[in-house]
């Protein structure tokens, strides 16, 4: 065994120590167990925007866990990491770097040299992410690390883009989108932030074009008015049915525009009329298509109203709703102004409203993507964890649109679509130079197209493009599909649907069998953490405070399957109390057992009851992580250390081995092994530092997982029983205000077991702070717990009766104060008779119950003499 631990766990020593050896060992490198079945995941890759938050940390500790359990299983494990390049997320954070440091716009740099301001800023933080991951002590392989714009994984983005191509998925065409004025490019669903405001419903009068009445409609946005093509009331309402197909005269520009029947449109909302806007939302495209009308947009790309607003042209739109509202005003067409709350979706980058605008994009034909993905739920090929998240997925899949893949960036991988003189298209997994002749045309070719895809278009070829595709690989013949896929339910639809829809499409298999949605961290209230509200925990400070271990222990125990987590800075103590508890522990059994000699004996109850528990312990972690219940496999480590072996069977083994017994030095050494690897998974660098002490020559990560053994039944029966009374003997003097430390000569058992009392005296005794323990009933005055079918007592000195005899009086004291105030009410003939006579009788029991509890404490005085 190695040299005596030290008195306290240095945790800050352990973790840099162990973190720089075992990536010099590649102890954790995929492949060195070739004959071995594989255990593959892979690392959502964090965004190169920003460090690691609290929710990466506890996304990494699930992983981590799990695949730290397979191993020791004897699985060949790939856990492989990387970081991926979030094209708009990332632009953004650059360009706001730049203009806030520099006053420079990407524009003023040109192409290639904001592109080199981008790749630094991915070098220093994709570099803290991975730094980051190596400090949460995460066993990934290092050696294939990968970045979705490394060139490899780039030429399996332009492969599946030719690809889908030539299938006919993928084209080019003018359709609503979400746009961001600032960034000045389409953006995703997953990049906006809905965010409720209050604003105003403007009701504004639409003349009927033969001068002879008008419609009343309600808007939320009264600049987009300039676009209107219709104006849309439900076919039922009775208000507008005799009006329905006569024009109106749109304001200010003077348009004609139908009135239509529709039935989307809310009859109760507003005045029951909804303009139509097709080239401004949603909503109303979707209607456009329906009754054929036309477009009529009505922005540029920057936000300022275009030719088709008439005398707007040119204002920003913010300024054009003013005048537009203004003038309506003057005119007599704005009947009225009333408060409304509404959703506003915002550019999650930028902050600034999102428009729709209809924008000439790319996109994938998503219907027939989407089948197989949905099959493969039905066909018991892809399960969720919880079950509940199975729903999301298939919704968002039923009813899929098709995928803008195009955003109007320089960050990112660029289409890789090349253009003739004629602008005839042509894609091409090779570079086409310019001038080089065109595939189709065979003229030279004359640009390449400017924008690059969407960053889910890289992510959802993670799972095989990490390991080589298109290439046949050996490392995606042995590790695809995988195993297992941890991520947040914010990307189900748009991070996993995708990479199952991708697994089908080009390696005809789902990515993963099984999809572990984990806990999404809240602050002690409550709230998500942001850095705008400021109650962000940082998991480097937390780690730097408590350490590691006791970050991802913390992290497990608390995150309970299907629940969110609230987390304060002070739960990290329940992890650092657990690895003190657990440090200290092994510290008394090293030292102890080493003084400890003697040939081995005969175990004894407590022995085989500790063995036993250690068996339960054992099936259940295995259990739970079977069940991705990772709260309950700490639970259960935490109960069985925390509560059995230090609480109970340590305590027992010291007066033992203070006699030398072998056997109880044996057990101590076998426990603690068992415990070191099961606690392994939760807290690699304590169990790497404790497997050293206990000579073990592998590394912890790399020891077998324990097999459960039989249960002892009649052990556990007979423990549970003399716990019972220790702990009967434990209520007396909590109820009796005696000392834990106060030693009590003789405490009594009254039992019907004679056999019982003669057998286990001795493990009572030491725990339940008696100097002896005698058979029968103790002598009056005594404390009394009744532990059926047993009866302990211990007799009370006149120091504890003293004490006690105060304490009485203090609650009598308060008893007859209360008691006194309901007599009172009740005497009281106002509240008696006006008071309802639930309430009445109510008081009346509160009374009965006053009067026996006086009473109560009053023979209780009396019986203390």
């Amino acid at each position: 065994m190695a040299p005596e631990l030290p008195k306290t766990y240095d945790a800050k020593r352990a973790e840099a120590q162990w973190t720089e050896r075992w990536e010099a060992l590649g102890i954790f490198t995929a492949g060195k167990r070739p004959e071995a079945e594989p255990f593959t995941v892979m690392l959502p890759p964090p965004n190169v925007t920003s460090v690691l938050h609290m929710g990466h940390a506890l996304n990494a500790v699930v992983q981590d866990t799990i695949v730290r359990w397979r191993r020791m299983q004897g699985r060949d494990v790939l856990w492989l990491p990387g970081t991926d390049h979030a094209g708009i997320a990332t632009q953004a954070v650059v360009e706001r770097k730049l203009w806030e440091e520099r006053r420079v716009r990407r524009k003023d740099l040109g192409r290639e040299a904001f592109l080199k301001e981008v790749w630094a800023w991915k070098e220093q933080y994709g570099a803290a992410i991975l730094r980051q991951l190596k400090e949460l002590g995460c066993s990934c392989d290092w050696s294939r690390t990968a970045f979705t714009m490394d060139e490899n994984l780039s030429r399996a983005v332009r492969v599946a883009f030719v690809h889908l191509w030539e299938k006919g998925l993928v084209y080019r065409g003018a359709r609503l989108v979400n746009w961001d004025c600032v960034l000045q490019s389409a953006v995703g669903d997953d990049e906006l932030d809905e965010t409720e405001v209050d604003g105003h419903l403007w009701h504004i009068r639409y003349p009927f074009a033969d001068g002879k009445g008008h419609v009343t409609v309600a808007t939320t946005r009264p600049e987009t008015m300039l676009g209107d093509t219709a104006v849309a009331v439900h076919p039922a309402d009775e208000r507008y049915m005799a009006h329905v197909g006569r024009f109106l005269d749109l304001p200010l520009v003077h348009r004609k525009i139908p009135l239509i029947a529709d039935d989307t449109v809310e009859s109760a909302f507003g005045s029951g009329a909804v303009k139509v806007t097709p080239g401004h939302d949603f909503a109303d495209y979707e209607r456009g298509q329906r009754h054929k009308l036309p477009i009529v947009s009505i922005l540029n790309p920057d936000g300022t109203l275009n030719a088709n607003a008439g005398p707007y042209a040119g204002l920003d739109r913010a300024v054009a709703r003013k005048k537009v509202v203004a003038d309506l005003e003057a005119k007599g067409l704005l009947e009225k102004v009333v408060p409304h709350k509404f959703t506003l979706p915002l550019s999650d980058r930028s902050k600034s409203p999102i428009e729709p605008l209809v924008s000439e994009q790319w996109f994938v034909k998503m219907k027939p993507l989407a089948e197989p993905a949905i099959r493969a739920v039905g066909e018991g090929r892809l399960r969720f964890v919880p079950e509940r998240w199975t729903k999301v997925y298939l919704d968002w899949l039923t009813n899929v649109r098709d995928w803008c893949i195009s955003r109007q960036l320089w960050w990112g991988h660029q289409i890789p679509v090349w253009y003739d003189a004629d602008g005839v298209p042509a894609a091409s997994v090779e570079e086409l130079g310019i001038g080089a002749p065109h595939p189709v045309t065979g003229k030279p070719i004359a640009r390449r197209d400017e924008d690059v895809l969407d960053t889910w278009a890289s992510s959802w070829l993670w799972p095989f493009s990490t390991l080589g595709w298109p290439e046949k690989t050996k490392d995606l013949a042995r590790h695809y599909p995988g195993d297992l896929l941890c991520t947040a339910r914010e990307i189900i639809y748009l991070w996993v649907a995708r990479m199952v829809m991708a697994g089908y499409e080009f390696l005809g298999e789902p990515p993963f069998h099984t999809v572990y949605i984990n806990a999404t961290v809240l602050d002690a209230i409550g709230r998500r953490m942001s850095k705008s509200l400021g109650n962000g925990i940082d998991p480097r400070d937390m780690i730097k405070q408590y350490g590691a271990d006791a970050v991802r222990f913390t992290l497990s125990l608390l995150a309970t399957e299907g629940q969110d987590l609230k987390l304060a800075e002070t739960k990290f103590e329940l992890g650092r109390n657990f690895m003190n508890k657990v440090w200290n522990a092994a510290r008394f059994v090293l030292t102890a057992v080493k003084e400890a000699g003697g040939a081995p004996g005969a175990m004894r109850l407590e022995d085989r009851w500790i063995r036993s528990r250690r068996n339960a312990a054992i099936e259940a972690i295995t259990g739970a992580f079977e069940g991705y219940r990772y709260h309950d496999a700490a639970q259960s480590l935490y109960e069985f250390v925390w509560d059995d072996f230090c609480d109970w069977y340590v305590e027992w083994s010291k007066p033992r081995l203070k006699a030398d017994d072998p056997a109880c030095a044996a057990t101590l050494l076998e426990v603690l092994g068992s415990i070191v690897r099961l606690l392994q998974p939760f807290a690699p660098y304590l169990a790497e530092e404790l497997r050293t002490a206990l000579g073990e020559k592998e590394h912890a990560a790399l020891l077998p997982w324990p097999a459960p053994g039989p249960r002892d039944e009649e052990a556990e029966r007979e423990i549970a029983e003399v716990q019972k009374v220790v702990k009967g003997f434990r209520q007396i003097r909590a109820e009796n205000r005696i000392a834990p430390n106060a030693r009590i000569p003789a405490g009594f058992l009254d039992t019907p077991d004679a056999a019982f009392f003669e057998t286990h005296k001795a493990l009572v005794t030491g725990l339940a702070g008696v100097g002896e323990l005698r058979q029968g009933g103790a002598p009056q005055p005594c404390g009394t717990a009744v532990v059926s079918p047993h009866t302990v007592s211990i007799p009370l000195t006149a120091e504890v009766i003293e004490g006690e005899r105060a304490r009485i009086r203090t609650e009598l004291e308060k008893a007859e104060k209360l008691l006194a105030s309901i007599e009172k009410k009740l005497a009281d003939e106002r509240f008696t008779s006006r008071a309802k006579p639930e309430v009445v009788e109510r008081e009346r029991k509160r009374l009965a119950e006053a009067r026996e509890q006086v009473a109560k404490l009053r023979r209780a005085i009396e019986d203390l003499g």
